[in-house]
């Protein structure tokens, strides 16, 4: 078997690994939280689906790759599929936006939210395996089972309490310990299934390895990372500006005074149950009515002009 680094630049990816994660989940708690307080359904999903972005594809795939660019194999170049790490992305994306659409909507619950923390775990565990598959190097890799098995465990637990904070925790103080705690578990994960994982050289070790740099894979998760951070501040803002100025069923606010608008039903009441003869105090009385202006004859001068 291969020698096999997982810290080749040492406590950096880890450290860097562990705060994307902690705030892709702190964001993510925070668009669920938003999500709560939602009028409408449509605009709960959106926010959810946010969340789901920022969770599934900063928290988790984000945290992954930013920690596997200091795997390394010394004896063999490695490289790195790019339609499977855009694969696994998508899995961690719809993995973790099907389970919050599970648990945010209806009652909550312990039994829905660990269904939807078994469907998401299982997601993101074949996000995680799928990147696995697309990394290449001079050899064959190989899985131990009981540690697949253990990172899968942690997978579905980390799912299913990261979604029971999502419909549970307010308050900027247990979101940043929630967030924490969901960082941690990720990172546990990523970490037991690289440690599933072994190395077997070929008889022959060649120079050349399908797929990209790991160094390289930097500029395809910048960007694409830049891109989702982007998406998520910009639709997050729209939605954001539409409840400020829309009420809750999507119908524009009437102004300041719409909580409490005044109708002539209310007026008519209050001429009602005034006292005869004494106006209410503050209404303003109507106005007498304006005589029309008597049309002139032909003959009749415009202007009286005095003799």
């Amino acid at each position: 078997m291969a020698e096999v680094h997982h810290f080749t630049y040492g406590a950096f990816n880890p450290i860097a690994a562990f705060l994307v994660a902690a705030l892709g989940s702190f964001l993510g708690l925070l668009s669920t939280g938003r999500a709560r307080s939602a009028r409408s359904r449509g605009r709960r999903n959106r926010w959810l689906i946010i969340a789901a972005f920022s969770i599934g594809g900063a928290a988790i795939w984000l945290m992954h790759f930013t920690a596997m660019l200091g795997f390394d194999v010394p004896q063999s170049p490695v490289r790195y599929n790019p339609v499977l790490t855009m694969v696994s992305l998508g899995l961690a994306v719809v993995a973790v936006g099907g389970g919050l659409m599970v648990v945010g909507h209806g009652r909550r619950s312990f039994a829905k939210t660990a269904i939807a923390g078994t469907l998401t775990g299982l997601g993101v565990l074949a996000m995680h395996y799928t990147g696995m598959v697309g990394l290449h190097v001079s050899g064959r890799i190989h899985f131990d089972p009981v540690l697949v098995v253990v990172s899968g465990v942690i997978a579905v637990v980390a799912s299913t309490a990261a979604l029971w904070f999502a419909v549970s925790v307010r308050g900027w103080q247990p979101m940043t310990g929630a967030a924490g705690l969901m960082a941690l578990a990720v990172c546990g994960m990523h970490y037991t299934g690289m440690a599933a994982m072994t190395v077997e050289l070929s008889p022959t070790v060649s120079t050349h390895v399908s797929g990209i740099r790991p160094l390289l894979m930097i500029v395809p998760i910048t960007l694409i990372s830049a891109a989702t951070i982007l998406g998520v501040a910009l639709s997050a803002l729209q939605a954001m500006t539409e409840e400020e100025f829309t009420e809750g069923d999507g119908m524009p606010r009437r102004g300041m005074h719409a909580e409490n608008p005044w109708s002539l039903k209310q007026a008519s009441m209050s001429a009602m149950r005034r006292a005869p003869g004494r106006p209410s105090p503050g209404v303003r009385p109507s106005p007498r009515p304006v005589p029309p202006r008597r049309k002139p004859v032909a003959d009749e001068p415009l202007i009286d002009v005095p003799t």
